[in-house]
């Protein structure tokens, strides 16, 4: 475990110091079209990773309270330490998948790359360009403290990429229905759902009982496009009565599958 500071100064643990700094890098891109943090809300982080947006969750309001779920256990034990410093009790850490049933699943591990751990590896395997486009972009446009990346020539987009799925590891994980942990936790209320599990993003939906639903106010979902998933799921949250839907797709990564999508009643 290593630590790190981000651009405004925040000290967090992480696995990889670049990484974390990215992933800071995408937070404000979650809160947008719509999508706020209020004073009291309620968030759910799902696929938390090491816990830095639900870091600055905390940091967007007063009495903000979070539930970060990740299953990958090297990645859980930072995440469980970033709560420990910066969640003064309103940091809750769930070490779990979540899914559509009660069951234990393989995960692959990238230990280069800890965020782009995943129970649906078959994705990029099966558009292998697509992640190398994905770094393409991300060398193109890159977060902040982290310009220097504009001077690696995109040449080398492939070779980045096979590094950092390079050493993959599978790993067994438990996976769990969020309406579970709802009624365990005794969870009244779901001010902003945040969705950001590496493919896994249906199956999440389908664990959510129809009387928890109501108590989602709005949801931001990462969204990989295969199969129809996004017009999918699209329809899905207008049966459960949303009614604001914005989809697109971040800078740099355009030519990739992936999608957010900002959801609001």
């Amino acid at each position: 475990m290593k630590s790190t500071t981000l651009f405004d100064g925040t000290k967090v643990f992480c696995l990889r110091k670049p990484e974390a700094k990215m992933l800071d890098h995408h937070v404000d891109g979650y809160l947008q079209n719509g999508i706020t943090i209020k004073d009291g809300d309620v968030v759910l982080d799902i696929g938390a990773n090491i816990g830095v947006f639900g870091v600055r969750a905390l940091q967007k309001a007063a009495n903000v309270e979070v539930h970060c779920f990740e299953p990958i256990p090297a990645i859980a034990d930072v995440l469980r330490r970033n709560a420990e410093v910066h969640g003064n009790g309103r940091f809750h850490v769930y070490q779990c998948g979540v899914s559509s049933s009660n069951t234990t699943a393989t995960f692959t591990y990238f230990p280069n790359t800890p965020a782009l751990s995943t129970l649906h590896p078959e994705q990029w395997d099966e558009n292998p360009g697509a992640f190398r486009d994905a770094v393409k972009g991300t060398m193109k446009n890159p977060p902040e403290g982290m310009k220097w990346m504009k001077w690696i020539p995109t040449a080398f987009s492939g070779v980045i990429a096979s590094y950092l799925v390079s050493g993959s590891r599978k790993v067994p994980c438990e996976l769990k229905p969020l309406s579970e942990v709802i009624t365990d936790q005794n969870i009244r209320k779901i001010d902003l759902l945040k969705i950001d599990c590496e493919g896994a993003e249906w199956d999440v939906l389908l664990g959510i009982k129809e009387e928890h639903w109501s108590m989602v106010k709005s949801m931001v979902v990462e969204v990989h496009d295969l199969n129809g998933r996004l017009e999918k799921m699209k329809e899905l949250l207008k049966n459960k009565g949303f009614t604001k839907l914005y989809e697109e797709r971040e800078v740099g990564l355009e030519q990739t599958p992936m999608y957010n999508l900002f959801v609001q009643r």
